[in-house]
């Protein structure tokens, strides 16, 4: 049985996303999503970083290493 890790919803402060996980929102798709805020989809595109406005999680957007 192949097993994927899920992070609990929201229990991180910080996250690094890269342009393959776009887009992006709250709780991203990696994450369960039974426990956590409403799903909210977030430009972090613009400033190249952003707060989810639900649990003030900062996503940071880092290059993807070729």
């Amino acid at each position: 049985m192949d097993e994927q890790k899920t992070l609990k919803a929201c229990s991180e402060q910080r996250y690094e996303i890269r342009r393959s996980d776009l887009p992006l929102s709250c709780p991203t798709s990696d994450m369960t999503a039974w426990d956590a805020h409403p799903k909210v989809y977030l430009d972090v595109e613009a400033m190249g970083e952003v707060l989810c406005p639900y649990c003030g999680a900062l996503y940071v957007l880092v290059e993807d290493k070729d």
